[in-house]
């Protein structure tokens, strides 16, 4: 069985506590700040990859790929409009 995209993961855990409009927003002002936001969490997954796991592994991957980062702006996008 194949894992569901992360993406669409990480937009479902927000829908589904009511932030997917508040994060839309975040993610798209800080978009310019993507791949240094990205260079921080590869420095921080030392202790927080430790304390979270899979979700900090998960919030590293889209910050790392641009096309993920666009994804989950888009299905945020698609959530608040449900």
């Amino acid at each position: 069985m194949s894992r569901p995209h992360r993406a669409w993961e990480l937009s479902e855990a927000l829908a589904r506590r009511g932030l997917a409009a508040p994060a839309r927003l975040l993610l798209d002002a800080h978009r310019p700040l993507r791949p240094l936001l990205a260079e921080t969490a590869v420095f921080l997954q030392p202790v927080l990859g430790t304390l979270l796991g899979d979700r900090y592994r998960a919030w590293r991957r889209v910050l790392e790929r641009p096309s993920d980062y666009d994804e989950l702006i888009e299905r945020l996008g698609d959530a608040e409009r449900r």
